[in-house]
């Protein structure tokens, strides 16, 4: 997606969306001294601006406590932008542009009828050869795709698909050990925020997949990094994590996820596979 040039903006519009922002990221009711403190301005200033806020219904004020919460009017705009927003194009722009960045391969991998599925891949330079391509079934338990789906995944569903997987044929095409990671194994991945496999499915090839959630906190697919194994370092060091977790990320936040983002991996956190 194109970046556009950002013009001069409206300075009392932007100050309202940044208490509009505050508020969002309280739970509970806020004191007019409380939520100017936090947005750095003077109280009478932030009580114009929530005045106006709530004649637009973005803002409303509880008659008891006096105190401010986000109105229904946002509630609206909210639902208006789930509607209107394409989760699979967010990401294929996403993935176009973090394939251009890194110069390597990026697919977009969902649970579909058959187990972790990908929908698009944006081949890089070096046009590795992996057999990844729209429709392309992946291993659960193999694969970093996989994994990245199965941790944030109910695991009854992905332990009966795990189960399938184990007693189908090889000529699924999948590749896999047929293990289920462990509870360890799973938490590592849901606190670091990443997985990867070792070893790779296809030698000589490494991955790094981070997972994509949506408004309600469900993970919506899998973006992963692929690339020849001299090139991809799938250590927790790796220079490629930081901007496939900010990738991920981004899409996450427009897709109006506001949970804890990925933590940049430190040199002795490792995924265990």
């Amino acid at each position: 997606m194109k970046k556009i040039r950002e013009g001069r903006g409206v300075r009392s519009v932007e100050a309202g969306s940044h208490l509009l922002e505050v508020l969002a990221e309280r739970v509970e009711p806020q004191r007019l001294r409380d939520l100017s403190k936090a947005a750095g301005m003077a109280p009478a200033k932030a009580h114009a601006y929530l005045t106006s806020l709530r004649k637009l219904g973005l803002v409303e004020q509880d008659a008891e406590t006096m105190r401010y919460r986000i109105g229904p009017g946002a509630l609206e705009l909210g639902i208006v932008r789930m509607r209107t927003v394409d989760p699979i194009e967010l990401a294929e722009n996403a993935a176009g542009e973090l394939s251009r960045t890194t110069g390597l391969s990026v697919a977009l991998v969902v649970w579909g009828s058959y187990g972790p599925t990908v929908i698009r891949v944006r081949e890089g330079p070096d046009q590795i050869h992996t057999n990844s391509r729209a429709g392309t079934v992946y291993s659960i338990t193999g694969t970093a795709s996989g994994r990245a789906l199965a941790a944030f995944l109910p695991q009854a569903m992905v332990r009966k698909a795990i189960a399938e997987e184990k007693s189908e044929s090889d000529a699924t095409g999948r590749v896999g050990n047929g293990l289920l990671p462990n509870e360890e194994e799973i938490a590592t991945i849901r606190r670091l925020g990443y997985a990867t496999v070792m070893p790779p499915p296809v030698p000589g090839v490494n991955a790094l997949s981070a997972p994509v959630f949506d408004h309600t906190g469900q993970i919506q697919l899998a973006m992963t990094l692929i690339g020849a194994a001299a090139v991809l370092d799938n250590s927790p060091t790796s220079r490629f994590l930081p901007p496939l977790l900010r990738a991920a990320g981004a899409i996450s936040r427009d897709l109006g996820y506001n949970g804890p983002e990925s933590p940049i991996p430190q040199a002795d956190e490792t995924v265990r596979a």
